[in-house]
């Protein structure tokens, strides 16, 4: 079923977001594709976006942060602000868009009378891990599992653990 059918057994454990109507991955994976990463490419190119494309992809961007973090390092200034403080709006509202360690991160707040009315987070392994929405389409991890191999008597699947463990899944940030 899919949520919202009045079965009263709904198919969530998470938000469904989509990016125009298209279930999408994000994390390594994606950064390097759309970065054009000529390795990143080749491997999701040649096998699709499978658990070693995705690890390949985390390592990668862990010797290109080094790389950015040297440089990060000498623009530091000892003892100047690196954030700015201001007064809280009696109503407003924010969105905070960034990109997180395991992908696209999202906040949205309201502020009513001086207090927070509404409060929305769409974290990485959210848009990872989303279940079907209301037409149907599966979520990225759910594609990933489609056709994984389950050996005779396997209770506990190898081959699924390594997909799951693949999209570096943060279930508490996920699940509401």
């Amino acid at each position: 079923t899919v949520p919202g059918d009045g079965t009263g057994k709904g198919y969530t454990w998470c938000k469904a977001p989509r990016l125009a109507g298209e279930a999408v991955e994000v994390g390594a994976i994606a950064r390097q594709l759309v970065n054009g990463h000529p390795l990143i490419r080749d491997l999701v190119g040649s096998g699709s976006g499978n658990v070693h494309a995705r690890v390949v992809a985390r390592v990668l961007e862990v010797a290109l942060v080094v790389t950015a973090m040297e440089s990060w390092i000498r623009d530091l200034r000892p003892g100047e602000a690196f954030c700015e403080h201001g007064a809280t709006p009696a109503d407003g509202e924010g969105t905070g868009l960034t990109e997180a360690a395991r992908g696209s991160l999202g906040h949205w707040l309201k502020v009513r009378n001086g207090r927070i009315a509404n409060y929305q987070i769409i974290a990485p392994t959210t848009w990872n891990f989303s279940p079907r929405d209301r037409n149907g389409n599966p979520g990225p991890l759910e594609l990933a599992l489609e056709g994984a191999p389950v050996r005779a008597g396997e209770t506990e699947p190898l081959a699924v653990q390594h997909i799951v463990r693949s999209f570096d899944p943060c279930m508490v940030c996920t699940v509401h």
